[in-house]
């Protein structure tokens, strides 16, 4: 994948290192201060032991540190990061899900609304990771050939 030569605007690369700083700090936010408020994300279907769903919380936070890190950065690994977060954001997607089906208050999400609500923003998260870097340029020029 050459990814170098994929050049963005001056808006696309703002956006870019808006989303990586708040990637950074939600990653921070996994690993100190947000910790508990992030467990209530945790797919109950995935674990209900509190160590297990402690490391997904904690591994997901350093892996939004390290796209975050990337995204402000990492320049010539704009394109694969955008696609790696976007991948990113759906992998987590099902623990969105769970907080509205199992009616989990965390973040302020704390009516079905809210939550249903929230669940409309994943899409706007992976267009934004794919748009700001040129990914998703990138992908339509690929998927076109």
């Amino acid at each position: 994948m050459n990814t170098t030569i994929t050049n963005t605007s001056s808006i696309q690369n703002i956006f870019r290192v808006l989303l990586g700083s708040f990637m950074l700090y939600a990653g921070v936010g996994h690993l100190t201060f947000l910790r508990t408020e992030f467990l209530a994300q945790v797919p109950t279907w995935l674990s209900s032991k509190t160590d297990t769903m402690d490391f997904v919380v904690l591994a997901s936070g350093v892996v939004e540190i390290v796209l975050g890190v990337l995204m402000i950065v990492g320049r010539k690994l704009k394109v694969k990061t955008g696609i790696a977060l976007a991948i990113f954001f759906v992998l987590i997607f099902p623990g969105n899900i769970n907080q509205y089906v199992n009616q989990i208050d965390s973040f302020g999400l704390n009516t079905d609304n809210k939550r249903l609500i929230r669940l409309f923003f994943q899409p706007v998260l992976i267009l934004w990771a794919l748009w700001s870097t040129g990914a998703l340029g990138f992908l339509k020029q690929k998927f076109k050939k």
